[in-house]
């Protein structure tokens, strides 16, 4: 049913086994090869999922930065739920904002660890349990297990990760313990235990830090929010609880994977928080630089020369602001031109601003003979 998920899992964990078995002071009976392979299987998916988890980190931001206006837009249109509705996509789409790329990186989790635990359970299938297929220790011995051979299937099944195989679990029935004998000694409770234990530890810790880390980086607007907070707690201190509660019943292989996803988040979510603080100083740094630029220089007075230009430019386009207008004086014939200190010509007047310079002023003008 769920092929399509179970088979890129189980060829992926593959590959990397096939990876680790090649060194030589490994092989591939090594519960260490086995667990390795594990891990690296997680570190495969994160990688892949490294740009959708930024555009996470960038959706959640921009989504507390929008807080005031859904607010807004929520009391606004309290009563008509179908108007809230639009407005509210018109504003994500108006922001660029996308609410689906916030739960991308969870939601493609999900379906990867539904494969790992039942790839791996299916190594074991001599149990009689939900899902499982009631093998005698035989023919679960020589049956292959999605991209695994049976060879793959029989080196798994002696692998040993400090005396415990990574597909038992704290409460798994002696039955199926019994699957083991084949191909080593049949491992007890308390050998599971001290290897899943730590493990257990470990990964309700990491959860735990790595909740704190997100909520620490919430805004006081969002963490207000009561939604918010409930959530908070739950990522905090439930989800942490659920781990060291639900222990007992997952594979050690699935134990390793928890927690080896978590300290893949616990660095990456540090790398790129620090990126995009890095990135939004800078954008704040351009902008202070800008203004900067465009303000006039502390004790400077504002040039209005160019207000001046224009405005004279305006109204007189002949003419130039900075060039006062000469205005030349007649004089009689065969007299001489005689020029004052200030550059005007002798005997004549300046005419007054506003009026229009007069010829031969106190002589009747010369008719033209027809």
């Amino acid at each position: 049913m769920l092929d399509f998920i179970y088979y890129p899992v189980s060829g992926i964990l593959w590959v990397w086994h096939k990876v680790f078995g090649a060194i030589p002071f490994l092989g591939p009976d090594s519960g260490i090869t086995w667990a390795l392979s594990v891990v690296f299987l997680v570190f495969t998916l994160r990688a892949v999922l490294y740009k959708p988890f930024v555009k996470q980190v960038r959706t959640t931001r921009q989504m507390q930065e929008l807080q005031p206006q859904i607010k807004a837009l929520q009391k606004k249109y309290s009563g008509d739920r179908q108007r809230q509705a639009v407005e509210m996509q018109k504003l994500q789409k108006e922001h660029g904002f996308n609410p689906i790329m916030g739960c991308l990186p969870v939601l493609a989790q999900a379906p990867v660890f539904i494969g790992l635990f039942h790839v791996l359970r299916s190594f074991n299938r001599t149990g009689t349990g939900i899902g499982q297929l009631g093998m005698s220790v035989e023919a679960n011995a020589n049956t292959p297990n999605y991209f695994f051979s049976v060879e793959d299937v029989q080196s798994f099944l002696s692998a040993r990760l400090f005396g415990a195989p990574i597909s038992a679990w704290i409460t798994m029935p002696k039955a199926q313990l019994d699957a083991f004998a084949a191909y080593g000694p049949i491992p007890t409770v308390l050998n599971i235990a001290v290897v899943a234990v730590p493990l257990m530890i470990i990964a309700s810790i990491a959860t735990h830090f790595n909740s704190r880390a997100s909520v620490a980086r919430q805004s006081p607007e969002a963490a207000a929010n009561p939604q918010s907070a409930i959530m908070n707690k739950l990522a905090l201190w439930i989800f942490p609880l659920g781990v060291l509660v639900g222990g007992p019943f997952l594979p050690i292989a699935i134990l390793l994977y928890w927690v080896s996803n978590n300290i893949w988040t616990y660095g990456q979510q540090h790398i790129v928080f620090r990126r995009i603080d890095q990135e939004e100083e800078e954008k704040k740094q351009a902008a202070i630089a800008r203004r900067a630029d465009n303000a006039p220089k502390p004790g400077a007075r504002p040039d209005l020369t160019k207000k001046k230009k224009k405005s004279a430019t305006a109204t007189d386009g002949s003419s130039s602001a900075d060039e006062p207008e000469i205005v030349e004086g007649v004089v009689e014939d065969g007299a001489s031109d005689q020029v004052s200190g200030d550059g005007s010509a002798a005997g004549t007047s300046k005419p007054k601003p506003g009026a229009r310079p007069q010829s031969n002023r106190g002589k009747s003008p010369k008719r033209k003979r027809r």
